[in-house]
C-alpha cells in the first residue's frame, strides 16, 4: 500500500483519453539570428552530486552532456556515502569538465550540518585543502565554503551576521593560506536575499575577503518568475558597491517536478544561459544519476537528451522572445548561431500548443535563399525510462524572404522539448521526418476498476506540488491491491502490425507484476523492474500485435493462473503506443557529430553518441569517401576497438559495416582517420542484429564454483529460480571459459543489490557495490554496480573486459567489501564482423 497524495474515487469508469491532446491556438517564438546576445556559455546543466562513483554514471552519459562544472562532496566527507570530489575529479575532467566545486561542509555527517563550532569546521577543512593542493590541476577546484548559511548555522541573521562575517573571514583566509589561487564561491544562501548579499559584499570588500564567484540557490517554484529580476538586481548591486562583476553560479536549482522532464527543464536552462551563468541542478533523489537524468548507470531518459542538445550548441546565442517571458510552464526557448558552421539551432518547450518559430535576421551570405529545417522531439520517458535518439517529427526545405522564415513545430505534449536545426539547403532531396506513429493514453482516463485515482499535482504551483515527482496528466492510478484491480484503455491504431507498448509505472522499491490483456485475451505477464518510489516513474516496453482499428488494452493484477499477489500493487501513470517497423534502426547524420567535421584529415576524429535499446549486437554502417587508400578507426566508450578498422584499398565511395556488441543505453562512438588520406564521412546507421547474439556465451551463476562463503539462493525473479549471493569479503564465484578465448569482450552481469545508508531526511543514500572479475593468468577488472532497489530483482550491466589467456577461468568477488548478488554472467566478443564494400 502507498500513502495517497489526494484520493479522488475508489473505482471509476471513464472514457479513454484521445491519443492527441486538444491543442489551442498556435503560439509564436521569435528568434532574431541577427541579434547576438554573446558567446554561448554552456554552463546551465551542471549538478550537485550528479556523480556517485567511478562508472556511476557512465563516462558516456557525462561526456554526452558536456558538463562545464559540477558540485560534489568534500574529500573523505561523511554527508553521503559517495560523490567524493577527489575520487571523481579525474574522470570528470577527462570528459571535458572545467570546474569541480567542493561542498566543504559536507565533511559533516548530519543534515542540517551539526554545529560544533568554527574551530571544528576549520580542522575538518584543512585536510581537504592539503589534498587538493597536491594535485597539479588544483586550480580547477572551486570551494563552496558555506552551504545555505541562512538556513543552518546563521539562520538568525539579525543576531548572527557578525559571527558569520567573522567565520567567513577565518575560513576564507584558511583556504587562501593553503591554496593562494583558490576560487571561492559564496554566499550560497537558500534563496536570493538582496539585503544579506548587500551587507555581506560590503563587509567582504572592506576586509578583502570577496568570493571570486557569487552563488545562491533558486529552488522555489517561483524561481522561473523572479530569477531574471534577481540577476539584474545583483548586477546593479555590484556596480553600486564598486565591485567588479563576479562569475555567478546558481549552485542549486530546480524542483523535483522538473528534473528529467524536457519541457520543464528547457525553461530553467534557457534563463541561466540567457544570463550567462552556471547552474547546478539540485540533489533530490540519489547521487550518481545526473540529478534524475540517468537511467541506471548508462542509459538516458528524455531529459538527458535535452541536456545533450544543449551541450551540442556552439557559436553565439541570439535574441529569443517568448510569448510570456518569466512565466512558469509556458513556451520558452533559446537559440544559437554558428556562422562558421552555417548552422542555427533553437531549443524550445513548455507548451502543449503548436508553435511557429519565427526566424528573422537570416544572413543570405551564411544560409543562401533556402534553408533545410529539421525539428526533433524529445518526450518525457519517466525518471527510470529509456529514451532513444529523438525522432525528427517535421522536416522541410523553406525559402527565405527578406531574411525571414517560419518553422512549424507540432504541439500536443507540454512535457516535451524540441530542437530546430536550420542549415543551408543541400543539393539533394529535402530532409524528411522519420518519427513513427505514436499515441499516449492516461491511465486515470481509462476504465479504472477496484483501484484508485490519485491527484499528484493540483496545479496550484505550491511548494508541496513542486516537490513531488512529475506525473503525466497530474494524476495516476494506485491501490491496485485487489485480485480484480485493473485499468483498461481504448486505443486506435492506423495499421495492422507490431506496436511497442510503453507502460509508465512506479513501485515502492520492489519488482512489480501486471497481467497484460488485449481485447480480453491474455498476452503475457509483465515483470516490471523496481523503481525508487511509487511516483519515481519507470517505463517498461513490450511488443504487442494489433490489427488496424480500436482495441482494449488492459493491465490487471490477476492473470490466467490467478492473483499475482503483492507484486501487482503498483502505480500506473500512462501507456504509450509506438508503431514498430522492422528491427531497431537509427540513422545518425555525422554532420551533427562533435569534432573536426565530416572531412577527416589524418589523425582527426569526430564523436557521436548512439543509443541501444538492449544489450546485444548491433551493426554499425558507415558511408565514407576517400581519395586513396584509407583507414577509419572505431573507438567505443574510450576503448579502441581491435579488428574494427574500415580499410579502403583505393579512392572511391565506400560502405563500411562492423558488427559490435553494445551495452544498453548510450555509447560514445569516435570515428578517426587512422590513415594518411583524407576521408569524408556521411552517416552512421545503427541496426540491431539479434542473430549475432549467438556469439555470446552465458553462464548461470549457480553453475559456477563457489568459495569463501558465497552461497546459492532462490528467488522468483532469477533465471532458473536461483542466484549467487554473499559475493565479496572472501566470497567468490569462478566460471569456466568454454568457447571464450583471448580478446576484447563485453561482460554482462545480471545483478541485484539494494545497499544504502539510512537517516537522511530526503536523499536516498544509495551505495554502489563493486565486483572484480579476475582472469587466471590475466588481470583484475573492477566494475561498480549501481544500487537497483532490491536484492533479488536483477538488472543487466555491461562493461568492458579484456581477456589475455586462451582459457584462464574468471573469478568474481571483491576482496575489500561485499559485491552484488549475481544471477548470470555473459561473455560477448566485442567484434564479430567487419567489412568494406564499394558503393555503386
Amino acid at each position: 500500500m502507498r500513502f495517497p497524495a489526494c484520493a479522488v474515487v475508489a473505482a471509476l469508469a471513464l472514457t479513454s483519453l484521445s491519443p492527441s491532446v486538444a491543442v489551442a491556438a498556435t503560439e509564436t517564438l521569435r528568434v532574431d539570428l541577427g541579434s547576438s546576445t554573446g558567446a554561448f556559455r554552456g554552463g546551465a546543466t551542471g549538478m550537485l552530486y550528479g556523480l556517485g562513483d567511478s562508472g556511476v554514471p557512465s563516462q558516456d552519459l557525462v561526456a554526452g552532456m558536456r558538463l562545464r562544472s559540477i558540485s560534489q562532496k568534500a574529500p573523505d566527507g561523511d554527508q553521503h556515502p559517495n560523490g567524493d570530489a577527489l575520487k571523481l575529479a579525474d574522470e570528470f575532467f577527462a570528459t571535458g569538465g572545467s570546474e569541480m566545486h567542493i561542498y566543504a561542509q559536507d565533511a559533516y555527517s548530519k543534515w542540517p550540518y551539526e554545529d560544533l563550532g568554527i574551530d571544528d569546521y576549520a580542522a575538518k577543512l584543512r585536510p581537504q585543502l592539503e589534498k587538493v593542493a597536491q594535485r597539479p590541476d588544483r586550480d580547477k577546484f572551486v570551494w563552496t565554503i558555506f552551504n545555505e548559511p541562512d538556513g543552518i548555522w546563521y539562520s538568525d541573521w539579525a543576531n548572527k551576521k557578525q559571527k558569520f562575517f567573522a567565520d567567513w573571514t577565518r575560513i576564507y583566509r584558511l583556504v587562501k593560506s593553503v591554496l593562494p589561487n583558490a576560487r571561492i564561491a559564496g554566499i550560497g544562501e537558500t534563496r536570493y536575499r538582496a539585503d544579506h548579499l548587500r551587507e555581506f559584499l560590503t563587509y567582504a570588500k572592506a576586509n578583502n575577503v570577496l568570493p571570486e564567484m557569487t552563488s545562491w540557490h533558486e529552488l522555489g517554484p517561483d524561481s522561473l518568475q523572479y530569477y531574471r529580476k534577481n540577476y539584474a538586481e545583483y548586477r546593479e548591486m555590484e556596480k553600486q558597491l564598486g565591485i567588479s562583476p563576479r562569475e555567478i553560479v546558481i549552485n542549486e536549482y530546480t524542483n523535483k517536478r522538473d528534473t528529467s522532464v524536457p519541457g520543464q527543464m528547457v525553461q530553467w536552462i534557457t534563463m541561466l544561459e540567457d544570463t550567462k551563468v552556471d547552474g547546478h541542478m539540485a540533489f533530490w533523489s540519489m547521487a550518481g544519476n545526473l540529478s534524475d537524468h540517468a537511467v541506471r548507470a548508462g542509459r538516458a531518459n528524455g531529459g538527458w537528451w535535452l541536456t545533450k542538445w544543449y551541450g551540442d550548441l556552439s557559436g553565439n546565442t541570439v535574441k529569443v522572445t517568448p510569448p510570456q517571458p518569466n512565466v512558469r510552464d509556458t513556451l520558452q526557448g533559446m537559440a544559437t548561431l554558428n556562422r562558421g558552421g552555417a548552422k542555427a539551432t533553437v531549443l524550445l518547450g513548455g507548451t502543449a500548443n503548436e508553435v511557429d518559430v519565427a526566424l528573422a535576421g537570416i544572413d543570405r551570405k551564411v544560409f543562401g535563399d533556402q534553408v533545410d529545417v529539421r525539428v526533433s522531439k524529445v518526450s518525457w520517458s519517466g525518471y527510470e525510462g529509456d529514451a532513444g535518439q529523438p525522432p525528427v517529427v517535421a522536416a522541410s526545405r523553406i525559402r527565405v524572404a527578406n531574411g525571414k522564415a517560419t518553422v512549424k513545430v507540432p504541439g500536443g505534449d507540454q512535457l516535451a522539448a524540441y530542437q530546430v536545426i536550420v542549415t543551408p539547403a543541400g543539393s539533394g532531396a529535402p530532409p524528411v521526418a522519420n518519427a513513427p506513429w505514436q499515441a499516449s493514453y492516461e491511465a486515470e482516463n481509462g476504465t479504472v476498476e477496484n483501484a484508485q485515482v490519485y491527484v499528484q499535482d493540483d496545479g496550484s504551483g505550491s511548494w508541496d506540488m513542486a516537490m513531488r515527482y512529475t506525473t503525466s496528466g497530474r494524476k495516476d492510478v494506485g491501490s491496485m491491491n485487489k485480485p480484480d484491480s485493473r485499468v483498461t484503455v481504448n486505443v486506435t491504431v492506423p495499421r495492422t502490425g507490431t506496436y511497442n507498448l510503453g507502460v509508465f509505472y512506479g513501485t515502492n522499491a520492489f519488482v512489480g507484476q501486471q497481467a497484460l490483456y488485449v481485447d480480453d485475451a491474455h498476452v503475457r505477464n509483465l515483470t516490471l523492474p523496481a523503481t525508487l518510489s511509487w511516483t519515481y516513474r519507470g517505463r517498461y516496453d513490450t511488443p504487442v500485435q494489433l490489427t488496424a482499428g480500436t482495441h482494449r488494452i488492459s493491465l490487471r493484477t490477476s492473470g490466467p493462473a490467478g492473483y499475482l499477489g503483492g507484486s501487482s500493487d503498483i502505480t500506473l501513470d500512462r501507456v504509450d503506443l509506438t508503431e514498430v517497423k522492422g528491427p531497431e534502426r537509427t540513422v545518425y547524420p555525422l554532420s551533427d557529430a562533435r569534432g573536426s567535421s565530416t572531412v577527416l584529415r589524418a589523425g582527426q576524429s569526430l564523436t557521436t553518441y548512439v543509443s541501444a535499446a538492449e544489450d546485444g549486437y548491433y551493426r554499425l554502417d558507415t558511408t565514407l569517401t576517400s581519395t586513396g587508400k584509407s583507414a577509419l578507426g572505431l573507438t567505443l566508450s574510450g576503448r579502441k576497438v581491435t579488428g574494427a578498422t574500415l580499410t579502403t584499398t583505393c579512392a572511391g565511395a565506400w560502405n563500411g559495416s562492423t558488427t559490435v556488441h553494445l551495452k544498453a543505453g548510450i555509447t560514445e562512438v569516435k570515428l578517426s582517420n587512422d590513415g594518411s588520406t583524407p576521408l569524408v564521412t556521411g552517416t552512421l546507421t545503427l541496426t540491431r542484429d539479434a542473430a549475432a547474439d549467438r556469439n555470446a556465451v552465458r553462464v548461470e551463476a549457480e553453475a559456477g564454483q563457489l568459495a569463501g562463503g558465497a552461497t546459492i539462493a532462490t528467488g522468483p525473479w532469477a533465471s532458473g529460480g536461483s542466484y549467487v549471493g554473499y559475493l565479496g569479503n572472501n566470497g567468490t564465484l569462478t566460471v569456466p571459459r568454454a568457447g571464450v578465448g583471448a580478446g576484447q569482450y563485453n561482460l554482462t552481469v545480471a545483478y541485484a543489490q539494494a545497499d544504502k545508508n539510512t537517516g537522511h531526511p530526503y536523499n536516498t543514500d544509495i551505495i554502489n557495490r563493486m565486483l572484480v572479475a579476475t582472469e587466471a593468468g590475466g588481470k583484475a577488472t573492477a566494475t561498480r554496480y549501481r544500487h537497483n532497489y532490491t536484492w533479488d530483482g536483477f538488472w543487466l550491466e555491461t562493461s568492458p573486459l579484456d581477456l589475455a589467456t586462451p582459457a584462464g577461468a574468471v573469478t568474481f568477488g571483491n576482496p575489500a567489501a561485499w559485491g552484488p548478488n549475481v544471477d548470470w554472467v555473459q561473455f560477448a566478443p566485442l567484434v564479430v564482423a567487419n567489412k568494406v564494400t564499394r558503393r555503386s
